[in-house]
């Protein structure tokens, strides 16, 4: 059966696009932290929405599960697959079309990355609102696909607010095609919106309609110390909904400490919690922000860039820390989303669990504060098994205690779906049920992936 499978697979994206390698897949098994390992039987690169829907088709006809796969940056073994999958590669769905200038979109495949479409959107003097440390590896359609965030969140949204079209492959082989040249269309199904953040679980999307934004003409950057947690939460509600945020990032002394000892990036300010503020506009922004910080209770005198070159050098600890980590071995990750008022709190709490459970674990926290997502990681963790799972779990249990969501950006993959009963009801649960199995009656479709 896999033989004729492979065979027709094949006959559909070409050969040499086809691969049943061992040496191949195992690479292709493993997710982004080196912790998650899965199986597959093929890996299968369609070139085109119609090859993709083929595919799809295909796979549903032979009784094989899919695994859909991006740039496989996902931090909850998104695209780790669990069942012989076939995987599915967007990688060579790359086309960037031609920039609209005017209306300020573009056309662009589900398989080009952030960095490409940052590219290509700066050529044209414009800006591409969702920004990642993996930026050069992650790709539109899994960020979509996620409904990824990243370090420019709060100033311009989500995925979901970048994105003005979609072209989606079903499970059935079809193909929607939901595209608008008006900026308001209220007729019928919002059905992009249905794709975006469903995690690959009801269709492929195979190519995006996205949203550009102008380039702020004036940019000034600063990373300021605080001894104490509350105090940088304090001047974070503030900054937040100020006008001209541009970028709001948490980082502890532990995650500096690590930079700068394996990159020689030494923390630009003192104090157990640093946090990197940006503020953008038509006009110059220092003055702005230094009232602010004026106000706030900090360890030192600020560290501020208003040209690239200071402002790269203040971004380059905080842009640093995921890669840095993984040096110590694959690190455990939570990706949480907190009350800001319940962050001091939680920290807390996590560390005494931590200690509890991995004393000799080393945590580090970073994150999007303005929206209250945290990346919790945990250094040098060496639990595995039972050991590992009750770790995760009550950390998931404290992160709900604590009025949290156990997903903000990643989504919940294959890692987090035990826990999804802890940030949706019954009733959201049954909900998405009925809607995979309208798409996918046969629930062949990334089925590690948000239910198992």
């Amino acid at each position: 059966m896999t033989d004729v499978l492979i065979d027709r697979l094949a006959e559909i994206v070409g050969a040499r696009h086809v691969s049943t390698d061992p040496d191949v897949l195992v690479g292709r098994c493993v997710d982004y932290t080196g912790r998650y390992r899965g199986h597959a039987r093929a890996l299968v690169r369609p070139g085109d929405a119609d090859e993709v829907a083929g595919v799809l088709r295909t796979c549903r006809d032979a009784g094989a599960n899919v695994t859909v796969q991006g740039g496989r940056t996902s931090l909850v073994a998104g695209t780790v697959p669990e069942h012989d999958d076939v995987l599915l590669s967007t990688e060579r769905l790359t086309d960037i079309g031609p920039i609209d200038a005017v209306e300020r979109r573009v056309r662009v495949g589900a398989g080009v990355t952030a960095a490409a479409l940052q590219k290509a959107a700066a050529a044209t003097g414009l800006v591409f609102g969702v920004d990642l440390a993996s930026r050069d590896t992650a790709t539109i359609g899994g960020m979509a696909s996620t409904n990824a965030g990243g370090l420019r969140t709060v100033r311009y949204g989500n995925m979901a607010e970048q994105i003005l079209g979609l072209d989606v492959a079903l499970p059935d082989g079809s193909i929607v095609r939901r595209h608008s040249e008006v900026r308001r269309d209220n007729t019928g199904y919002d059905l992009t919106s249905l794709f975006v953040g469903a995690e690959g679980t009801i269709g492929v999307i195979t190519a995006l309609d996205v949203r550009l934004h102008p380039t702020p003409a004036h940019r000034v950057t600063a990373v300021v110390g605080f001894d104490d947690l509350g105090a940088l939460i304090a001047l974070g509600r503030e900054l937040r909904d100020a006008d001209g945020i541009a970028a709001l990032e948490l980082i502890d002394a532990r995650a500096s400490a690590l930079t700068a000892e394996h990159l020689g990036v030494a923390a630009p300010v003192d104090g157990a919690w640093q946090l990197l503020v940006e503020l953008a506009g038509d006009t110059d922004q220092t003055e702005r922000l230094a009232d602010a910080l004026g106000r706030a209770d900090l360890v030192g005198e600020p560290a501020v860039g208003v040209d690239s070159a200071a402002a790269q050098r203040l971004w380059s600890v905080r842009e640093s820390v995921a890669d840095v980590l993984g040096r110590y071995g694959p690190p455990l990750k939570f990706d949480v989303s907190l009350p800001l008022a319940n962050v001091p709190g939680f920290a807390a709490a996590a560390t005494a669990l931590i200690a509890d459970h991995a004393p000799d674990a080393i945590p580090v926290l970073f994150g999007h504060v303005g929206e209250g997502n945290l990346h919790l990681n945990l250094v040098r963790c060496a639990l595995d098994g039972d050991a590992e799972r009750a770790l995760y779990s009550a950390m998931m249990t404290l992160i709900a205690d604590h009025r949290g969501n156990v997903s903000s950006e990643h989504g919940v993959g294959s890692r987090k779906r035990d826990y999804l009963r802890m940030s949706r009801t019954p009733e959201d649960i049954a909900a998405m049920h009925a809607l995979k199995t309208a798409f996918d009656p046969d629930g062949y479709l990334n089925r590690a992936v948000l239910f198992g």
